[in-house]
C-alpha cells in the first residue's frame, strides 16, 4: 500500500511540505497519481524518515504525561544528534575530497613551474646565441 503526501507526513510526523521538498530533492522517489498525487513507497519513505509512531513506541515506556513529555524531548535530542552526526559525516567527506583536489592542484602548479623555469632557460640560450654570423659563398654578396 503506497502513501498519499498527508498519508506520508502523518506517518513519519513531518510536515507535508518536509516530504514533499525531499521527494523534489530526490532524497525520496516517488510517482505521481494520474490526479497529480504522489504515491510513496513505505520503504523509499522510511528509509529516510524514521516511522513516527515505531520511533516512538520503541523508545518510551508507559508512564504518566510528565515522564512521556521528558522522553519526547529526550526522542528530538536524540534525532538531532543523529542528524549532526550525518552532517558531520558528510562534511568529513567533502574536506577529504577538497584536500585531494588541493594536492592535486599543487602538484599540477609545480609542474607547470618547472616547464616554465625550462622554457625561459632555453629562451635565454636563443636570445643570447654568441654564434658569428656568416658571410654568404657568394663573392658579389659579400658586404
Amino acid at each position: 500500500m503506497k502513501y498519499s503526501l498527508s498519508e506520508a507526513a502523518k506517518a513519519t510526523g513531518k510536515n507535508k511540505t518536509t516530504i514533499q521538498r525531499a521527494i523534489k530533492n530526490g532524497k525520496i522517489s516517488a510517482t505521481k497519481g494520474d490526479s497529480g498525487s504522489y504515491q510513496i513507497e513505505p520503504s523509499e519513505l522510511h528509509r529516510v524518515f524514521p516511522p513516527a509512531v515505531a520511533q516512538g513506541d520503541a523508545q518510551r515506556p508507559q508512564g504518566n504525561d510528565a515522564q512521556q513529555g521528558e522522553f519526547s524531548s529526550i526522542d528530538s535530542n536524540l534525532s538531532r544528534v543523529l542528524e549532526l552526526e550525518k552532517d558531520l559525516a558528510v562534511a568529513h567527506e567533502r574536506a577529504n575530497g577538497l584536500e585531494a583536489q588541493k594536492d592535486q592542484m599543487a602538484e599540477t602548479i609545480s609542474d607547470l613551474r618547472k616547464r616554465l623555469d625550462s622554457s625561459e632557460s632555453r629562451m635565454t640560450a636563443l636570445l643570447a646565441d654568441s654564434r658569428p654570423n656568416r658571410s654568404s659563398w657568394w663573392p658579389w654578396r659579400r658586404s
